[in-house]
């Protein structure tokens, strides 16, 4: 595979700056007269585009101008604000929204061809009668596969009006004729709880993914399933989550804190100053409480990361998260774009910013993620800089700092080796499941007789795999010692089958096997119920 150690931070700093996002529903309310009001500086741009469009000699794309304009402006402003074209408007709603209209496949474009990995639960393609390994050829008779097919093209045929019909012909392996279907598109969720189990007899796991609409039900439909099945404490998972909605993340704080708790703190440019309070409705108030960061866990994630540590309330494990404190607005420009701009600042109970500086610009700004590397912050806690002047005191005692993300409670070094960090680049890159469902494609019956419990408890993956994944992605030629970590890598495919086979809640019960973080939450939990018992 060849990945350099040098360049993993990067690579991760670039997926995470593509990852960032904040929406908001705070109120600040602004006069629209005066936003908007005559401006000789709007009118000199206006000017300015309409000498380049009927002046200028040569015929120019005005609109790409535009949005060129419109990236630069908002990049010297502040690294979050950020530009929305209308080609991928829909995209970020849907996104957003928790959902999309469709017809509820997870696919790959495999060798030029709509491949199906999975069709989603109770999804039309599947009432329809569409299996995994299907391919996908034509769509209402026009043909959607081939090298000039591109993927953005491949979905527009897919997705369309809500209750639209449409005709698909799909070849499967073992049938001499093309099948015919006839799905009628409904909205389709974009999941965002990736996982919901409970760890031991008393210890609940929640994975969230993002903050969107649908997320806080999600949540809470995950946290009652739970406490039905007797869990008296939990481990709500954030790690690599990049944020979403405000109001999302008071939901779910809600459920921890007790009534009148102070969840945060915005202030806007005027100086307006307004504070959230946890109601009476939380239905997780006691009971021990774990939240997992990492460096990608960011905005939506730090603030419930930020009122819980704040509030005295349950343990956070894990690294220093992004450190992310400003608060974005969507606001459509008109022609089917948009800007998310940052309208305020949020500050934990305490009264601390988490955001990081960002004077010297976006590129400084995301690769002081690198240094998080080269300072040895990842591997101990230690190495992580704090500023006197912004120490707090949360009302039991315990020191918080502001100024750079989330410190957590219980640091977890990060193995930062070559072999570990390629090994979790194939773990979470989705570099595994390309090959997986090649596998799949070839071995499809021999699955087929499996449940998701069978599968779990008794498959195994065998050596004649796992070599055939070394060659596959060219391991052995990166010259990295895999010898060692033989388990982890077929574990590792083991949770990719099982996702195509049966889910992401599969997927991740089985990859989380040998995660260190969850290691020490359950040694906490243990000595916790341990001293519990002595008192």
């Amino acid at each position: 595979m060849g990945i350099q150690k040098k360049h993993l931070p990067l690579l991760l700093s670039v997926a995470i700056a593509a990852g960032i996002f904040i929406g908001s529903k705070l109120s600040f309310s602004d006069n629209s007269d005066k936003i908007f009001a005559k401006n000789s500086k709007k009118e000199k741009l206006n000017r300015l585009i309409d000498y380049i469009d009927y002046e200028y000699v040569d015929k120019v794309n005005t609109d790409s101008i535009v949005d060129v304009t419109v990236n630069r402006i908002l990049e010297n402003l502040d690294p979050h604000s950020v530009y929305i074209p209308a080609s991928q408007y829909q995209e970020n709603a849907d996104d957003m929204r928790g959902n999309f209209v469709g017809i509820g496949i997870s696919f790959y474009v495999y060798k030029d061809t709509i491949a199906v990995i999975r069709t989603i639960k109770g999804g039309p393609a599947e009432k329809a009668g569409i299996l995994a390994g299907d391919r996908i050829l034509y769509a209402n008779e026009k043909k959607i596969f081939g090298d000039s097919i591109h993927r953005d093209s491949i979905t527009k045929y897919l997705k369309g009006e809500i209750n639209s019909k449409v005709n698909l012909k799909v070849f499967r392996k073992g049938t001499a004729d093309l099948l015919s279907y006839k799905v009628r598109r409904k909205e389709v969720p974009i999941v965002s709880v990736d996982a919901s189990y409970k760890l031991n007899n008393d210890l609940g796991y929640i994975k969230v993914n993002r903050f969107s609409e649908t997320t806080y039900d999600e949540f809470k439909e995950a946290l009652d399933n739970l406490q039905e099945e007797g869990i008296t404490a939990l481990v709500l998972d954030l790690r690599n989550n990049p944020g979403g909605y405000i109001s999302t993340a008071q939901s779910i704080i809600d459920e921890f804190l007790e009534d009148d708790k102070l969840v945060l703190i915005t202030k806007n440019k005027s100086g307006k100053v307004e504070e959230t309070f946890a109601t009476g409705s939380g239905d997780f108030e006691e009971g021990n409480l774990y939240v997992l960061i990492n460096q990608n866990s960011a905005s939506a994630s730090e603030i419930v990361a930020g009122a819980l540590q704040d509030n005295d309330r349950g343990t956070i494990v894990g690294r220093r998260s992004f450190g992310k404190g400003l608060v974005q607005r969507e606001m459509s420009l008109g022609d089917g774009s948009a800007i998310r701009l940052t309208i305020a600042r949020y500050y934990t109970p305490t009264g601390r910013s988490i955001q990081r500086p960002y004077k010297n610009g976006n590129n400084a700004y995301y690769h002081e993620y690198e240094n998080r590397y080269k300072n040895g912050e990842m591997e101990s806690k230690d190495s992580i800089h704090v500023v006197d002047s912004l120490r707090f005191v949360t009302p039991k005692g315990k020191v918080v700092y502001g100024g750079g993300g989330i410190i957590p409670d219980v640091f977890i070094p990060k193995d930062t080796s070559v072999e570990n960090e390629t090994i979790e680049y194939i773990s979470r890159s989705g570099f595994a499941s390309y090959f997986v469902f090649e596998h799949l494609e070839k071995n499809r019956a021999k699955f087929s007789d499996f449940t998701l419990e069978d599968f779990v408890n008794n498959y195994e993956v065998d050596d004649d795999l796992l070599h055939e994944f070394f060659d596959y992605s060219r391991m052995s030629e990166a010259h990295i010692g895999f010898e060692n970590h033989k388990e982890k890598v077929k574990n590792i495919l083991k949770a990719n089958i099982a996702q195509q086979l049966f889910g992401s809640n599969t997927y991740e019960y089985i990859l989380n096997k040998d995660d260190s973080m969850l290691k020490k939450v359950i040694e906490l939990e243990v000595n916790s119920s341990d001293s519990d018992s002595k008192n």
